[in-house]
Formats: structure tokens, sequence, C-alpha cells
């Protein structure tokens, strides 16, 4: 793997809203910001340990991007089957806080850019674009790769208003509201898949979902065929950052 030039600092704190240390990996120290999610079994390191952040050396040294990589919650959420389902769910809602109340605004403070960039791969994906189409006022683009948008089968057949409000396959095709419809209308979203994808279907649903309510996006599968999606996922990435 190539060694990355440009080392990373990494932030924490005392997350409020989740109650316990958080920390992030921040590369770069000035141009557009760019909020990255983990996967479902990825923490803040993965980008750097799957070779992609080498790859974006040229825009972290140039300053025409910076990074940052988030911490994930997904094992004490929709991974921890040791707990309830509601409370899977409601630890989710407590990260959305954290990235709302807390992430977000350190962003902010750190870097005066006013353009901000969500993305992730896999169930970073999911969060990349839920928070986006929950809170469209914040996010100008979305690149979300190889994502699931449906986070039911996560949750043991439990349903209530949270995980509605949180699936959004399932509460986009039933916003009417004018004002947030053109708000979500205005980020540049691009849904990312490949040819033999798991989850290209989950990717096509959510496209169709957001076509449904003539939300202009992008949906593009790559003509590609691969065993190790972390392989595409810096090509896939560096090609729609831009």
């Amino acid at each position: 793997m190539e060694k990355l030039r440009i080392k990373s600092k990494t932030h924490h704190w005392k997350s409020p809203s989740l109650g316990r240390q958080m920390e992030m990996n921040i590369f770069g120290t000035s141009g557009t910001p760019v909020i990255i999610f983990p996967s479902e079994e990825g923490g803040r390191d993965e980008w750097e340990q799957a070779g992609i952040m080498s790859s974006l050396d040229e825009q972290i040294s140039e300053g025409y991007n910076q990074f940052f990589c988030l911490e994930s919650v997904a094992d004490e959420s929709l991974l921890n089957k040791n707990a309830e389902p509601k409370h899977r769910i409601g630890r989710q809602i407590q990260y959305e806080q954290y990235l709302i109340d807390e992430v977000i605004p350190f962003v902010r403070k750190t870097n005066n850019n006013p353009y901000l960039i969500f993305s992730g791969a896999f169930l970073g994906a999911y969060y990349a674009l839920l928070f986006a189409l929950k809170y469209p006022e914040k996010v100008d683009k979305v690149i979300g790769i190889s994502g699931t948008y449906d986070i039911k089968p996560y949750l043991d057949e439990h349903y209530d208003d949270s995980v509605y409000f949180n699936n959004p396959v399932d509460f986009i095709p039933n916003l009417n509201d004018p004002k947030i419809l053109k708000n979500i209308s205005e980020i540049d979203i691009r849904l990312l898949s490949y040819s033999n994808d798991p989850q290209k279907e989950e990717s096509e649903r959510m496209s169709d979902s957001l076509w449904l309510k003539n939300v202009d996006h992008n949906f593009y599968v790559w003509d590609e065929v691969i065993s190790e999606p972390w392989k595409l996922v810096d090509s896939m990435f560096i090609e729609h950052l831009f």
C-alpha cells in the first residue's frame, strides 16, 4: 500500500449526545470539507487503512479538501443484537444528535468553506444520505457508495415512528412538504454501485424513491465485477468528489 505523506490529526472530546469519548481523524487543513461515515464494521481509521486517503494525497496536500473521518456507534446501535430494537434505533438517534449538535459545528469552526460534503460506503452511505435528507440545509453534496438504505433487516421486525423516520426508502415516498423537497433537490446526490454489487437493488430502490418525488440526483452503476469492493471505493469516490 502506498505510504500516505500527509498524516492525520486526531480530535477527541466527551460527547454530550452519546455520553462517551468520541474521536475523529482529520486530514488536511483547508479546502472543501468532507465528512466521512464509516461502514458497519469500520471506524475513523477505515478509509486510511483501505488506502483511500493515500489516493487523496494531492487533494489533501494541495489544500483542495479537508477530510473528517468519523467514529461509528453502529456496534451500539443497528448491529447490537444484545439490545432491544427500540434501544438500537434510540442509540442511532443519539448519533444523529452527535453529528448535528457537535460534529458539524466543529467542522464549521475548523473550516470556513461553506460547501459541505457527506460520504460513506456500505452502511456509511446510509448515514451520509439519511442525515442529508433529514437536514438538507446543512449539506451540499452526498456521495453514497454501495449503500443500503433500508434498516428494517437490522431491527428484527420492530417498526415504529423512530424506524420510519430513519428509513429513507419509507419516509421519502411520503414526503410532500414542497420546501423540504426543494431543499433536498438542491443537494448534489450521487448514489454509486457496480455490476455485482449485493446492494445494487437497494441503491436503485432509493433512486426510484427520489425520482418519485422529482428529486434530481445521479445513480451510477460502474461496469465492474469485483470480489473486493474496497478496491473500487477509492476510484468511485475520487471520480465523484469533483
